[in-house]
């Protein structure tokens, strides 16, 4: 569906059949990460990646994610990856930190390899709140990873 006459626009592709995709997932909070992890690979399937085409990594927490998926972006085996994780706001400073950190990480791997990466980690002040969020958070970064695997494909 154009909305321009006469320019071409890239229509969104959620066709994961044929696509490639690695997850890495944090077990801190695991709780939230594992149903992050339900979702997005619930989200990737039901777009048709198969599931033999889908690899899960798990590691300590947030901030061990990035280079994880650094050594996947730089296998060549994979058209996306995502990251999975759940950092939860405590009384200290830690949170900002962890934050900030992991999600810089996270894009600079993006760029740096020209692999699509979906950020699915939660940040969340409370726990209630990333429970609440978990589910959609994990079928939108399925949905992520799908459409910018597809668009960097047709650029």
């Amino acid at each position: 569906m154009a909305r321009y006459d006469k320019i071409f626009e890239y229509e969104s592709n959620l066709d994961g059949k044929g696509l490639k995709v690695g997850i890495v997932m944090s077990r801190f909070n695991l709780d939230v990460c594992e149903g992050l992890l339900s979702a997005c690979t619930a989200g990737l399937l039901k777009h048709g990646v198969a599931a033999a085409d889908i690899k899960i990594a798990t590691v300590a927490g947030a901030l061990e994610i990035p280079l994880v998926l650094k050594k996947m972006a730089e296998s060549g085996k994979f058209d996306a990856l995502v990251a999975l994780g759940a950092v939860i706001r405590g009384e200290t400073y830690h949170f900002e930190i962890v934050s900030n950190e992991m999600a810089s990480g996270i894009t600079r791997v993006n760029l740096d390899t020209g692999v699509p990466i979906a950020n699915g980690v939660l940040t969340t002040n409370t726990d209630h709140q990333a429970t609440e969020r978990m589910s959609e958070k994990g079928r939108e970064a399925a949905s992520t990873a799908i459409e910018m695997a597809n668009l960097l494909k047709a650029i």
